[in-house]
């Protein structure tokens, strides 16, 4: 038979015999873990709360409903930050002259063959008379900008803000500069301003850059510049991969689409692409 009884503690215990154990088993008042006061439920609620990421908060404000005056407000501003950039690029690159993009990893390191090679190439197109454009950062856009100076070139960077790798490096022009928040204003400047373009291996913000140039040129969106890949054994398997499954497996792209892009394996080779296309125009840098 169970009895329940209240205790000194105001605690009811539920008193259980069994088969003569004698054991007690004692069960907490409901209330006995709930806070005392509204500061301390606040304390309660937010040691529970899960500790969110900021990928975690941008997923999550994806999905959070606002009202027309918060939309309008805080788009109302990007518009302006956007419009800021462009303004600050168009002024500062409109009398860059000729110049060629230089693309390729950040996390290249100075002893790297692609970086010497980075920076060779950058020194003989400055000595053929065109400027170079690098994303401002370190790696291989630090070789581009190195180059550039060291033939006292002009050296343009277009640094990004980024939480990790990105700061600009010393080699650039002071006056050639811009800091952007903005991955598609940046590359805006990248393909408006360049007469040619060079790609050095790099991950997925090289490859951004090279598809974006390809892309604008396939569609006829800006002239037939010329595009270099430099490293055959490092482009080699994704062009065999665009040539095999892209164009003859699934027809996605025209056969004349792969002759925009040449791969080479050295500088001179590079350099000799960028001047022969300008030759058959008749045209040279005019620095």
């Amino acid at each position: 038979m169970t009895k329940l009884r209240k205790t000194s503690k105001t605690q009811l215990q539920d008193e259980s015999s069994n088969a003569g154990s004698g054991t007690i088993i004692t069960q907490p008042e409901a209330n006995e873990h709930k806070a005392q006061s509204l500061a301390e439920a606040k304390q309660i609620a937010k040691q529970e709360a899960p500790v969110l990421s900021d990928d975690d908060k941008r997923i999550r404000e994806a999905f959070t409903d606002k009202d027309w005056n918060e939309i309008k407000i805080a788009d109302s501003w990007q518009i302006f930050k956007v419009m800021a950039e462009f303004v600050e690029g168009f002024e500062k690159m409109a009398k860059i002259g000729p110049c060629v993009s230089i693309f390729g990893s950040a996390r290249t390191k100075e002893d790297n063959p692609y970086y010497k090679m980075a920076e060779e190439i950058a020194a003989k197109l400055v000595r053929h008379g065109y400027g170079v454009i690098t994303g401002g950062g370190p790696g291989i856009m630090e070789a581009g900008n190195k180059g550039a100076h060291s033939e006292g070139g002009r050296s343009v960077g277009l640094n990004i803000h980024l939480p990790f790798e990105q700061f600009n490096n010393i080699y650039i022009d002071p006056d050639k500069l811009i800091n952007f928040d903005y991955f598609f204003v940046r590359k805006v400047m990248f393909v408006k301003y360049a007469q040619g373009f060079i790609g050095m291996p790099g991950g997925f913000g090289t490859l951004d850059e090279l598809f974006e140039a390809i892309t604008l040129i396939q569609t006829k969106k800006i002239g037939q510049f010329p595009i270099v890949l430099v490293g055959k054994s490092y482009w080699g398997g994704l062009f065999e991969w665009i040539k095999d499954v892209m164009l003859t497996q699934e027809s996605n792209i025209s056969p004349e689409d792969l002759d925009l892009v040449h791969i080479v394996d050295n500088a001179t080779d590079a350099v000799k692409i960028i001047d022969d296309f300008y030759s058959k125009y008749m045209l040279s840098p005019n620095f």
